[in-house]
């Protein structure tokens, strides 16, 4: 099923849920992809630092894993084809103009947003504000 590229129709329906939990984001040097299994990972990227993983808080907590900051995920329910032009930037802007940082994760069906977990209420509603 093909994911919808009209920005208009994307910005109407993206729909954004705040998720449960506190996530956080973690590096392991010499990490290889499927490492840290154990932490329950719900995104990784490996960069030449090593292998990034946005884990749950408790997780990383639990095993002593040392992170910046504190983040909530805000999905976006509509299928966004991967390429549509302007999501990304149409979200980038509005949340720009209320101060919150946002690090974006593309899944094949959904967006992803990770912001400061002190902000989540008001990126919600700064995303509402889109539609």
């Amino acid at each position: 099923m093909s994911g919808i590229d009209d920005l208009s129709v994307l910005l109407a329906d993206m729909r954004p849920e705040l998720q449960s939990g506190s996530y956080v984001f973690v590096t392991l040097a010499d990490g290889r992809y499927g490492d840290g299994a154990e932490y329950e990972p719900i995104a990784s990227c490996h960069e030449r630092e090593g292998l990034s993983l946005v884990v749950p808080k408790a997780r990383a907590d639990a095993n002593g894993l040392a992170y910046d900051g504190v983040f909530r995920l805000i999905s976006l329910v509509v299928h966004s084809s991967l390429s549509a032009v302007g999501l990304t930037a149409a979200i980038a802007a509005r949340l720009t103009a209320e101060q919150i940082s946002a690090n974006v994760v593309a899944g094949h069906f959904h967006d992803h947003l990770f912001v400061p977990e002190s902000r989540a209420d008001d990126a919600i509603a700064a995303l509402q504000s889109l539609s």
